[in-house]
């Protein structure tokens, strides 16, 4: 009723003003004015007092003013008192008091030139407590006052509206065609280009408010479009000067957001993008150590792919297909990337390429089948090479580069009809592409197959009497279809669930059904679609904290180092912090995560086909920010700081305690327990500051117990694939909120959270630690450096792999100098960048990663032998330079680096068959097991 009366009309909005004045007058007189609708009686409302007061001061002045003509007449502080009034509620008010009376005044006075910017800034203070009170401040009409103040020139409002607008925008975008009405959407882009007036992050404020102007929003596309937002987007993106100060990275974030939300389903303006080489700027935004620019960027680079690309003949839809082409083969070298928030936007922005390719995809998928002789068949394209064009725009070439699936996609399950009228399973015979009847577990021309059974297919194909029918159109890069193929399979086997789920939804788009898990559990492929999702619906993902500080609800401060040795004033000091973020995943036309089984074969995608793409995780996420306070720093909350001092001064007792000790008592049993795994137990990890162990079986079933009253605290499963195996758990954070790392024998790492609380365990990040190495095989070995933040991974393989959990990405690949593989790896957690690794040749190195020739230290301890190297790791305290190696043979070295390769201390553990060493991180203890 009060928007009605008092907000959409300005005629009647006077009317019954008016009416209200007349009431209070009236009533006086014992006259009772009506209204129709009826109104509750407000001539009593103690407002009134206000007004009643504000009128007795002007009346009060008359006098003075009539009997002295030169009198200076003094405007009424009744503004001035509410703004106060307001300000003294900013102070002192929160949600859960009552609400600021003076917020209409508020608004009122913003009409009044002298109080306009003090009432713009308490307007932006009370806007910045949270949406509750932007949704209070709309709700009393403050939209059409802050539209209108967009068309002043007055440039010390600028900031404050930019400000005001974020904070609108951020909790209702409908405000967006108002906006672009009345010519809002040139303020922000003058306010964005303007380099020198204004800092960046309030320039990544304009970029924010541009990206809803045109979300979903084809009018103010079209407008920004015409104002040169694309042109003014780009030119921020690369400096002229690379000497200059680094741009804020929440700039660039957002400058890419808002251009892929400028191209987001627009034919035109992806033509002007690309016309305007948007793609190879983007693409220098892809190396960046913020997973946030990278993603951002790959949202971008998505948008700029035309999904209803029916191929038509001439130079501009040429030039147009090669562009697209070049940002697909970058996209996928990024399909490993170490964010999943980065391989999340990667699998979307391929599944739209598979939309705008789904004819020439389904023919390169299919061809394979198609009787060859054996020389044509190859080995699967290497990820690595998908930067080379090699040989490309030739129609002949798709069905010889077809044949490069057959090891990465594996057997075929069912062959179907595109066609709606009917579907049918077919045997596919060495003698006919297309037979009836069966389902084929195997390839017939691959003797190769077998080693890839842990996958197959369902694959849909367009048949006419017996034998595929393809419409020749524009010659297009064959190579990189078969490249799209066998990377959109490593998709759909992606450790975290979410993007697997998006990979096998591209799959099904160029009618590979479903990539198949080779698992009891998901035996019934065929009609049914096994959902292998993490425990946790939240997609949690460690964040990095460079350019903003999300320190409230359930975000994660990670990275705290505990000190080695013995304890000193300044060890807590500087130590590493990254935010997790959670976001929640956009619902999808398909819970079960694949697409309708009938798809159309026609160029352009059909509604199913654009119903499976699922939307953006970055944008959504990205908008969060700006719902949080942007005035002042966030600052932990008091009582978080007081339980991470405890537990810092419960780990400083303790570390003291352990070095203290002179004796140590290994003969007393604590405790037994069965714990109930049906394969034994793989791996077990003991927390150093509370009476909690954590034990994984082959099953990569994590079971958490307390110890001290042997009663069983979580369980829970890894991960739900076919590949089953364990390699390792490793701690993260030792002082602060603990994670678990699970390393699975294939090279998947996955971070957990909350893993102590029953049920409550959430997946915060998944990853490839091998990055591709399939030769890597089932042996990998890996450790985690706290205080630098780097995990190093490798195995049967001839390098070693470094990431940086902060920034989610691959930090450096070190060759490896030795024939052999590496068998065990022990990381320094006294100086950062420092790791061991112990070889199967007996061999141990000790490499840098900041140093250019990385290894600094080589010996065989364990020589004459040479069996491997079953452990490796530094002695404990401050003294970075001792290490001990054990070998299978049984035989413990000690060796000081400084001195010589010869070890100064030998113990013959055990005569052969050594096969475990474990070394305490804080105490002079080393145990070893056969």
């Amino acid at each position: 009723m009060f928007q009605r009366l008092f907000r959409q009309d300005v005629l009647v909005t006077s009317l019954f003003r008016n009416f209200l004045l007349a009431e209070r007058i009236m009533r006086s007189a014992n006259c009772s004015p009506i209204s129709y609708p009826l109104l509750p009686p407000t001539h009593q409302h103690h407002m009134w007092d206000a007004w009643d007061m504000a009128a007795e001061i002007c009346l009060s002045k008359l006098p003075q003013l009539i009997t002295d003509p030169n009198a200076r007449f003094q405007p009424s502080p009744f503004f001035a008192e509410q703004l106060t009034a307001f300000e003294v509620w900013l102070d002192h008010g929160s949600e859960s008091k009552k609400p600021p009376e003076q917020l209409h005044i508020v608004l009122q006075a913003l009409l009044s030139q002298s109080h306009r910017f003090r009432a713009l800034v308490l307007l932006g203070r009370f806007l910045e407590m949270g949406p509750w009170a932007v949704d209070l401040a709309l709700s009393v009409g403050i939209f059409p006052y802050v539209l209108k103040l967009l068309q002043t020139s007055a440039m010390e409002f600028r900031q404050i509206l930019v400000l005001i607008w974020t904070k609108i925008l951020s909790l209702d975008k409908t405000c967006q065609v108002d906006l672009v009405k009345e010519g809002g959407h040139a303020y922000f882009i003058s306010f964005l280009e303007n380099l020198d007036a204004y800092p960046e992050q309030q320039r990544a404020m304009a970029a924010f408010v541009l990206s809803i102007i045109m979300d979903g929003h084809r009018t103010g596309q079209v407008a920004c479009i015409n104002a040169g937002l694309i042109d003014v987007c780009l030119r921020l993106l690369q400096p002229e000067n690379p000497q200059d100060a680094q741009t804020e990275p929440l700039l660039l974030q957002w400058l890419c957001l808002c251009l892929g939300k400028l191209w987001e389903d627009f034919p035109e303006a992806q033509l002007l993008g690309l016309q305007s080489n948007a793609p190879e700027i983007v693409m220098c935004l892809l190396s960046k150590p913020q997973p946030e620019i990278r993603a951002s960027a790959v949202f971008a680079l998505g948008n700029l792919l035309d999904m209803a690309s029916a191929p038509s003949n001439g130079t501009d839809d040429d030039e147009k297909m090669k562009a697209e082409i070049n940002v697909v083969r970058n996209l996928m070298q990024l399909s490993s990337d170490g964010s999943p928030l980065v391989r999340s936007e990667v699998a979307i922005a391929l599944t739209r390429f598979a939309l705008g390719h789904n004819k020439h995809l389904k023919y390169v998928a299919a061809e394979y089948w198609r009787p060859q002789t054996n020389s044509l068949l190859k080995s699967p394209p290497s990820l690595a090479n998908i930067s080379n064009p090699g040989n490309v725009y030739s129609p002949n070439s798709i069905l010889q580069s077809s044949s490069d699936l057959v090891s990465h996609i594996g057997p075929l399950l069912r062959v179907g009809s595109d066609r709606s009228v009917t579907g049918r399973d077919v045997r596919i015979s060495t003698s006919s592409p297309i037979a009836t009847n069966s389902i084929m577990h195997g390839s017939p021309k691959s003797d190769d197959s077998s080693q890839h059974s842990d996958s197959g297919i369902l694959l849909r194909d367009n048949t006419s009497n017996g034998g595929l029918s393809y419409t020749k159109s524009r010659p297009v890069d064959s190579v990189i279809y078969s490249q799209f193929i066998s990377t959109m399979c490593s998709v759909a086997k992606d450790p975290y669930p979410k993007i697997a789920t998006i990979g096998r939804r591209a799959l099904s788009v160029i009618g590979v059904e479903h990539v198949v898990m080779r698992n009891t559990r998901y035996n019934s492929v065929v009609g049914h679609q096994g959902e292998t999702s993490a425990p946790s619906s939240n997609f949690g993902i460690a964040r990095s904290s460079s350019w903003f500080d999300m320190n409230s609800g359930n975000f994660l401060k990670a990275f705290r180092t505990p000190p080695v040795s013995p304890p000193q004033h300044d060890c807590l000091t500087g130590l590493r912090r990254v935010c997790s973020m959670e976001f929640r995943p956009h619902p999808v036309n398909s819970p079960e995560g694949l697409a309708d089984p009938l798809l159309s074969s026609a160029a352009a995608p059909s509604n199913a086909e654009l119903s499976i793409i699922p939307q953006s995780t970055i944008y959504n996420w990205s908008c969060g920010h700006f719902s949080m306070p942007l005035l002042t720093d966030s600052e932990d909350n008091e009582e978080v700081n007081a339980r991470r001092e405890e537990r810092e001064r419960i780990a400083l007792d303790c570390i003291a305690k352990c070095q203290r000790s002179s004796a140590c008592k290994m003969t007393s049993q604590i405790t037994s327990w069965d714990t109930r795994f049906e394969s034994g137990t793989k791996a077990a990890l003991l927390l150093p500051f509370s009476p909690i162990v954590i034990a994984a079986d082959e099953n990569e079933q994590i079971r958490v117990w307390n110890y001290d009253d042997v009663l069983p605290v979580n369980s829970f499963e890894n991960h739900k694939l076919s590949n089953r195996g364990l390699s390792k758990l490793l701690l993260i954070n030792e002082l602060d909120e603990s994670l678990v790392l699970a390393a699975s024998s294939d090279g998947n790492v996955r971070i957990w959270k909350n893993f102590n609380q029953r049920g409550g365990q959430k997946l915060v990040t998944a990853f490839s630690s091998v990055k591709g190495h399939r030769a890597a095989g089932r042996n990998i070995v890996i450790d985690w450096q706290q205080q630098s933040g780097y995990l190093y991974a490798s195995g049967d393989m001839s390098s070693i792999l470094v990431w940086d959990l902060e920034k989610e990405q691959l930090l450096s690949t070190i060759e490896s100098p030795a024939d052999s593989a590496i068998s065990a790896l022990s990381a320094s957690q006294v100086r950062s960048g420092h790791f061991a690794a112990g070889f199967a040749d007996g061999s141990v190195r000790i490499f840098d990663v900041h140093t250019p020739d990385r290894l600094v230290y080589m010996a065989r301890p364990h020589a004459p032998r040479t069996e491997k190297v079953v452990g490796i790791g530094f002695q404990p305290g401050f003294d970075p330079y001792k290490i001990v190696s054990a070998s299978q043979a049984g035989d413990i070295q000690f060796l000081d680096v400084r001195r010589a390769a010869e070890p100064y201390l030998t113990i013959e553990a055990h005569r052969g068959s050594l096969t475990a060493l474990a070394i305490h991180r804080h105490a002079p203890v080393v145990a070893s097991g056969s």
